[in-house]
């Protein structure tokens, strides 16, 4: 490939054929290997942990692409925060290559933001990250299957303990999922609680599976995040 048309790393700006460099990319932060396969907590054996076993969540298995870490947590702040929808695209890719070649599920539908939420930022970044993720695995995407229809105040001002409390009963679901394997995707995923309370709406709903597809999975002891 010509000079002209090779591009720079996301991060250091150096010479690249893709978004980052070898070397930054294999600088991400990556989550260690053995992980719970339903929270994605590290676990040793990647068993499925204790506190799942002790209480089940609704969604059946969680993937994520990287530890809520830098740099990936200031790529995704640029998208959240400061608009920048070409991230979007970068940060689908980076969680494509995750998902690589697990059973795929039917739909994935995008962790929905309450109608006020939206107006003030414009725009849902699940939605958009959903929208290349959808495009380059061939899962039909449903960007409005479901809807958040309590303003709740943001899970990142709350003790962990109180996430739960707070988002119950903010999701709304009216479409037939009778038996389908549906997929939520959502930019950051700390105690899984929203997670949660969406999969327990898509359960009423019929679906027979559901599976957590994030960004970046918070760890304990990390700085809370939104979800």
């Amino acid at each position: 490939m010509q000079s002209w048309f090779r591009k720079k790393c996301l991060l250091c700006e150096a010479t690249s054929d893709g978004d980052f460099c070898r070397p930054c990319r294999d600088s991400l932060p990556h989550l260690p290997t053995d992980i719970c396969m339903v929270c994605a907590l590290p676990v040793k054996g990647s068993q499925v942990c204790g506190a799942c076993l002790a209480h089940p969540p609704a969604f059946d298995r969680s993937i994520a692409a990287f530890e809520y870490a830098f740099p990936v947590d200031a790529l995704l702040q640029g998208l959240k925060y400061r608009a920048n929808l070409a991230m979007a695209r970068v940060l689908a890719d980076l969680l494509i290559a995750r998902i690589g070649p697990v059973e795929l599920p039917e739909c994935v539908v995008p962790m929905p933001l309450h109608p006020v939420r939206l107006r003030e930022r414009g725009f849902n970044q699940a939605l958009e990250i959903a929208r290349h993720v959808s495009k380059n695995t061939g899962v039909m995407l449903l960007p409005d299957v479901c809807q958040r229809i309590r303003d709740t105040p943001s899970q990142t001002v709350l003790p962990w303990k109180e996430r739960e409390r707070n988002i119950r009963g903010a999701f709304t679901c009216e479409a037939d999922l009778e038996g389908k394997h549906i997929a939520v995707l959502d930019d950051v995923m700390t105690t899984g609680a929203t997670l949660n309370e969406l999969a327990k709406v898509l359960r009423r709903r019929g679906a027979a599976r559901v599976s957590g597809w994030v960004v970046a999975r918070t760890l304990p002891g990390a700085l809370p995040s939104a979800s």
